[in-house]
């Protein structure tokens, strides 16, 4: 059975070629396909409704309301770091909504670091050689293809990723 895991792993995370080959259930679960990011900015970012770095959630939407026409970003809550995200999908989309206003897309709850990492986290560990070390770490996608990696510690709002955003 670890065999069959570890293979259909394998192929999970060699599967895709560029950030648009994946398709990911959003946090209502309707899947979402990637291509329709072609040619855009992408900030993907692990996030955690109990951590410290949890008010980069209020960051993100500022990001998303001044930048929305130059980045999109995506929210993918995880439970890897201190149980910090132990709610439900339906539990993490209210809080989110109710304490920041957040507009911008969620995804289903995924694993973004180990045996379970989740294709998506995979891939970005292929491009930049970065596995999230903590919640709320970041990784924009250029429009162009090429991946830089963020530590939780960078805020979003942060010149380093606003000078980015082209």
């Amino acid at each position: 059975m670890k065999t069959l895991f570890a293979i259909t792993f394998l192929l999970m995370t060699t599967a895709a070629g560029s950030l648009y080959d994946f398709k990911v259930n959003a946090i209502d679960g309707k899947a979402i396909d990637f291509s329709q990011f072609k040619g855009k900015n992408v900030l993907i970012v692990n996030t955690a409704s109990a951590c410290g770095y949890t008010p980069q959630y209020a960051d993100l939407q500022k990001l998303n309301d001044q930048f929305g026409s130059k980045v999109t970003i995506l929210g993918f809550p995880a439970n890897n770091f201190g149980g910090q995200e132990p709610g439900s999908n339906e539990t993490i989309s209210g809080f989110c909504k109710k304490n920041y206003g957040v507009t911008f897309q969620m995804f289903e709850k995924v694993s973004v670091k180990g045996a379970d990492q989740h294709a998506l986290y995979a891939w970005l560990k292929e491009k930049t050689g970065q596995e999230p070390t903590w919640n709320f770490c970041k990784y924009l996608v250029k429009a162009d293809g090429t991946v830089k990696f963020y530590p939780s510690k960078i805020n979003p709002l942060d010149a380093q990723i606003t000078s980015e955003l082209n």
